[in-house]
């Protein structure tokens, strides 16, 4: 069953701090956990600081967009089949297609390496506003603040860097109100141990994404491995192969990627009238692109079809972000939040003095991006191998300036994260390539005209197809070790190669630094200015017991295992084994409702009662994908891999009776693990662990 009717979001669109305190709302830091609200809701005292150390470490971030957990004290790691999807489509060829057929190494020896993954776990972080403001005084400007403010940010970066060997970032949080240093511990040689068919992973398709009742078995296994063994670790999750039940209280621990809820009702416009407008455009096109390079036949549909898969998933989260803002109620009841908001600076004369501003100079800078909103979406070329080659140009030439004038990406305590993907062995392939580039130039003319400087930097005279063939089909961009002696050799290199693509974005540069110094000047160093404002009037305001805003860091959601209602359909919290066969059979066993054959002949081996899928009240959003769902005890009970149709909105509000986060259950995966796949020997693993973390 299909939900596409938009919620009114009015009654629950308050203040952070007002309904923080009343619903399952908040993705919280570690450092500010929700305890008032536990204690107060459902009787929960976190039973010590260790507990939520042990979860903290357990929970691991994935870089090419994801969140995890271990699993075992043999570093295992869960996460969903479609944050593994593009490790899994690297090391996949015409004749072994792990997508489709799935993968398990039944020992060790046969765990595969992963081409360019990179895991993070939090070890510590700690609040530097401090160190930020002490950098900041005698400053004057919008723009020596943020000169100053990057420097500093780059010098605490690298100065942490070296002092731990860990990798070390500067995070804003309330939009500039606190920044804080995390130190993350990083893995770069992860190797997959298990993932299911794509069939069963994403059952139902893009039809049934983001929809709910749901029967996915989106999860796969990878191992961590340090010095060319597996990782030996006390803190993963004790598996309870019983899975969530009703009504329980659960946690989730993970890495939300992005959520504007502190936005100001003059961004929530431009979100609504220009960005959401344009992403879904261009998403639109990209996925007509490939889908028609994957009607050339079963290998261009096998190369393309990760690709297709994360842009039909981006469309559908953007669609629903878009339905959201056009809703009138909560556009209203936004703009009626932020007027309170004003009143309460007004009433004082001299938090108004000092903060009144600041809504308007968002305002004022807000329709100054609009001029030039549209480069953002149609100034890309759509092509790994053009990508790959922009950092290189630009790489060669950072490294040059002292680390604090740097742009971020390439301050010295990242250079070793992107060293490690610009060297990537993962294929990229050619007539792919070309397609993806000929079609973007296309809808980049389309939308720009052909006089913009960059479209015209890109065609150099030519229409899209040859473009897109002059500067592709010649380049070594393909070859790792090309890529690593352009890097080594430095600019001198650089500038001296004639290869395509690098003549290209040698041409590109400085229309792209233009571009930055452009919005460098208009737009961030007065958002950053007059947001940071904003975020000292909402402390005192309201105080400090809420969240801020999604950044990719770790997050802990809470809520409970419940249903819902929608359309006047009361909707289970849990779906199970049975309802999969009937919700195949219901669509005739074909196209996405076909069964992997697995699951057809090993249904008589299954208990069809055990819960499949289940829904709870844990606020998430992107980047959640992955994250472990824990019971009271920290036991592992559920895995994270999406929301409702209902929840899309989520990143501009949330709304307990409708948000849901889905999730598939530990009984599940215990069930078809050892009776379908044979892999009763990591079930063996993880159940023989035992953990500090109030478990065996």
């Amino acid at each position: 069953m299909r939900f596409s009717r938009v919620i009114p979001y009015a009654a629950a669109l308050v203040t952070l701090a007002a309904i923080a305190a009343i619903a399952d709302e908040g993705m919280w830091t570690y450092d500010n956990p929700p305890l008032k609200q536990l204690e107060s809701k459902y009787n929960f005292k976190v039973p010590n600081k260790p507990w939520l150390s042990h979860l903290r470490l357990a929970s691991v971030r994935l870089n090419d967009g994801g969140s995890g957990s271990f699993v075992s004290q043999q570093g295992l790691l869960l996460t969903n089949h479609h944050v593994a999807l593009g490790q899994l489509q690297k090391n996949s060829t015409a004749q072994h297609d792990y997508v489709k057929n799935g993968f398990y190494a039944a020992t060790q020896a046969e765990e595969m390496k992963s081409p360019d993954l990179e895991v993070n776990v939090l070890m510590s972080s700690e609040n530097i506003t401090w160190r930020i403001d002490e950098a900041m005084k005698g400053v004057k400007t919008p723009t020596e603040e943020f000169a100053t403010r990057r420097k500093a940010i780059a010098a605490l970066e690298k100065e942490c860097d070296s002092a731990t060997g860990l990798r070390c970032d500067v995070v804003p949080l309330y939009q500039g109100g606190e920044y804080w240093l995390y130190r993350y511990k990083k893995y770069t040689d992860v190797r997959l141990v298990f993932a299911p068919e794509q069939q069963i992973a994403f059952f139902g398709g893009d039809t049934d994404n983001f929809m709910y009742p749901r029967y996915d078995l989106d999860m796969a296994l990878f191992r961590v491995y340090e010095d060319g063994r597996p990782i030996l670790t006390r803190e993963y999750l004790q598996w309870n192969a019983a899975g969530p039940k009703d009504g329980e209280l659960v946690f989730v621990s993970g890495h939300p990627g992005s959520t504007q809820r502190l936005d100001t009702y003059a961004q929530l416009q431009m979100e609504r009238d220009l960005v959401e407008p344009n992403f879904i455009k261009m998403l639109k096109r990209r996925i007509e692109i490939l889908q028609t390079y994957s009607a050339r036949g079963p290998e261009q549909k096998r190369q393309a079809l990760e690709e297709i898969f994360g842009l039909q998933n981006s469309l559908k989260a953007m669609e629903g972000r878009y339905k959201g803002l056009q809703d009138a109620e909560v556009m209203d009841a936004k703009k009626k939040s932020e007027e309170d908001f004003k009143a309460k600076i007004k009433a004082n004369p001299h938090w108004q003095i000092d903060y009144g501003t600041a809504w308007d100079d968002i305002a004022a800078t807000v329709e100054k991006a609009r001029s030039r909103a549209k480069e953002r979406f149609f100034h890309r070329p759509n092509s790994e191998h053009s990508l790959l080659a922009e950092d290189i140009v630009m790489y060669v030439a950072e490294i040059k300036r002292p680390d604090g004038e740097r742009l971020p990406g390439y301050h010295d305590s990242q250079l070793e994260s992107l060293r490690y993907t610009m060297f990537s062995p993962a294929p990229v392939y050619l007539e792919m390539e070309i397609a993806r580039m000929a079609g973007a130039l296309q809808h980049d003319l389309e939308e720009m005209g052909p006089s913009d400087p960059f479209v015209k930097a890109f065609l150099d005279g030519r229409n899209p197809k040859e473009a897109a063939e002059h500067w592709l089909r010649t380049t070594k961009m393909t070859d790792p070790a090309f890529r690593r002696k352009l890097v080594d050799g430095g600019q001198t290199a650089v500038e001296a190669s004639d290869d395509p693509l690098i003549v290209l974005q040698r041409r590109l540069d400085p229309l792209r630094r233009e571009a930055i110094k452009w919005n460098e000047e208009n737009v961030e160093t007065k958002l950053r200015k007059a947001s940071e404002v904003l975020a000292k009037a909402r402390f005192l305001a309201y105080g400090t017991e809420t969240y801020p805003d999604a950044t990719f860091t770790l997050r802990l959601s809470f809520g409970k295992v419940a249903g819902y209602e929608s359309g006047g359909v009361k909707i289970p919290s849990m779906t199970n084994l049975a309802g999969l066969y009937e919700h195949s059979a219901k669509f005739g066993n074909k196209g996405d409702y076909a069964l992997p054959a697995r699951y057809v002949q090993g249904k008589s081996k299954l208990d069809l009662s055990i819960p499949f899928n289940f829904v709870s009240t844990a606020d998430i959003t992107g980047g959640n994908s992955g994250s472990p769902v824990v019971n009271r005890n920290a036991e592992l009970v559920g895995l994270i891999f999406d929301g409702n149709i209902e929840s899309l909105v989520g990143d501009f509000v949330y709304n307990e009776k409708v948000n849901r986060a889905v999730a598939v259950t530990t009984s599940a995966m215990t069930e078809v693990m050892r009776k379908l796949y044979g892999a009763g020997r990591l079930l063996d693993e993880m159940a023989a662990n035992t953990t500090p973390g109030g478990a065996k």
